[in-house]
């Protein structure tokens, strides 16, 4: 399994941010994905996750509202678009794979993870 996330960048307080992640070495269709994060000295922490299909999403309520989570199972590809961004949501983000059941409660036990990529938010 391979998840390579990309989009990080630099913005200032209230732009948006498109991350990806680009999943090959499995069937993409058949896992859930998922998004969490680690700010500086802080645990790692979930954001949101999507079903195999689409159509079930969950988010952390720190960004309800403001980020949407997608997929294409045909590109193989999740998405978390983020808007109105904050200086409070710096931090790594790691897109990861696992099962329903264990995304939707925001965890990613024995699930892979993507490498990172970093979002600064400016205030």
């Amino acid at each position: 399994v391979q998840l390579q996330a990309s989009g990080g960048g630099l913005v200032q307080a209230g732009g948006s941010l498109r991350l990806s992640c680009a999943a090959s070495g499995y069937t993409f269709s058949a896992y859930a994905m998922g998004w969490f994060r680690q700010a500086p000295g802080k645990e790692r922490e979930f954001v949101t996750a999507i079903n195999w299909s689409g159509d079930s999403t969950y988010y952390a309520d720190s960004v309800k509202g403001r980020f949407t989570i997608s997929r294409d199972n045909a590109k193989r590809t999740v998405y978390l678009q983020m808007n109105s961004l904050k200086p409070e949501d710096t931090a790594v983000y790691y897109c990861a794979a696992n099962a329903w059941s264990r995304l939707r409660v925001g965890v990613n036990t024995a699930g892979s993870w993507g490498q990172g990529t970093l979002v600064t938010v400016s205030s």
